[in-house]
């Protein structure tokens, strides 16, 4: 594929075969108590289901099954790393995982977990993927980008290829926003298949960086992006990224880390799921816009992950968590 234009929907169903028996076709349910709480058809598309709990599984596994090299680098904040780190291992590659220094420990382990070498450098994602270069060059490895990918953007698409034939009829779906990898493969894909559908982003509001180059019309990147959800904390999303979101999406929230905290707290208490930060944007996003007009009776709800810390969820559940120590 050429790394320099956008996956098609024939690319998506590439992906989707591609990673048939590997990534999961993950639940898409309504849930009757958020639809009567918040006065509409909520669903949840459950990639918090994944086997690696995320749904990076489907960008990665698509993308290196492709690669001749034996050895993968890729610099993340954790989930992007620990779907590298679990494809690389079925495919038979050795794997480097670059992540910050202040990674959740249960992402750092899990990486480990599934072979991989895990270098712990930086705290934005500028500074490891730095080092992935550095890496990549001392050792001939091939750099496996979490967002800024063709290929990775047509696995991530194939969630919303799932999204519309699961669900037939919905008005809109909103998509948390980290480099922009998700948003852009679902985007297409249900821009292709069910056009009158919207797609809405979400991002923390320590981390507006898709709102910020689309209002730029070019990237602009941020110097400390700052959230509780650290999967959506690039430093800034990619040119493909871009390009999908100037194209297809709708339009972009923008949510708190106390309204993630309240939408982890719904998800756990309504839905009996454990979402991560960066899973809950979608719910947060939907709590806090009453207009019904522009969202649509129906909408669905992308809970990408479920790689919580248990620290966090035990003082989540606890309600002792406060956005000041909850990072």
């Amino acid at each position: 594929m050429d790394t320099t234009t956008l996956p098609t929907i024939e690319d998506i169903r590439t992906a989707a075969r591609r990673i048939d028996g590997v990534a999961s076709e993950t639940p898409l349910v309504e849930s009757p108590s958020l639809s009567r709480i918040l006065g509409r058809e909520v669903y949840l598309k459950l990639e918090c289901f994944q086997p690696i709990r995320v749904f990076k599984i489907r960008g990665a596994y698509n993308k290196i099954s492709q690669l001749a090299s034996k050895k993968i680098v890729a610099a993340s904040s954790g989930n992007h790393g620990l779907a590298v780190a679990y494809s690389s291992r079925l495919l038979g590659k050795q794997s480097t995982v670059v992540i910050p220094e202040t990674a959740v420990r249960e992402k750092a382990d899990a990486i480990a977990e599934y072979g991989a070498e895990v270098v712990r450098f930086g705290k934005y994602h500028s500074d490891r993927e730095s080092k992935a270069a550095e890496i990549c060059k001392r050792t001939g490895a091939a750099f496996v980008h979490p967002f800024n990918d063709p290929d990775i953007i047509a696995g991530q698409g194939t969630c919303g290829l799932e999204i519309t034939e699961q669900l037939t009829d919905f008005d809109s779906v909103i998509v948390p926003v980290g480099g922009g990898g998700l948003i852009s493969g679902i985007s297409i894909a249900v821009k292709a298949l069910r056009p009158s559908s919207k797609v809405f982003g979400v991002e923390p509001v320590g981390a507006t960086k898709m709102q910020l180059s689309l209002r730029a019309g070019k990237l602009v990147k941020l110097e400390a992006p700052q959230s509780i959800a650290d999967g959506l904390i690039p430093s800034s999303v990619g040119e493909l990224t871009l390009e999908a979101c100037r194209k297809n999406v709708d339009g972009m929230f923008s949510v708190s880390d106390d309204g993630i905290l309240s939408a982890m707290r719904l998800l756990v208490r309504e839905a009996h799921i454990f979402p991560e930060p960066s899973g809950s944007a979608p719910l947060a996003a939907l709590m806090s816009e009453r207009d019904k007009s522009m969202l649509g009776k129906r909408v669905v709800l992308v809970i990408s992950g479920g790689n919580v810390s248990i620290d966090l969820m035990r003082r989540l559940l606890s309600q002792e968590v406060t956005v000041s120590h909850a990072s």
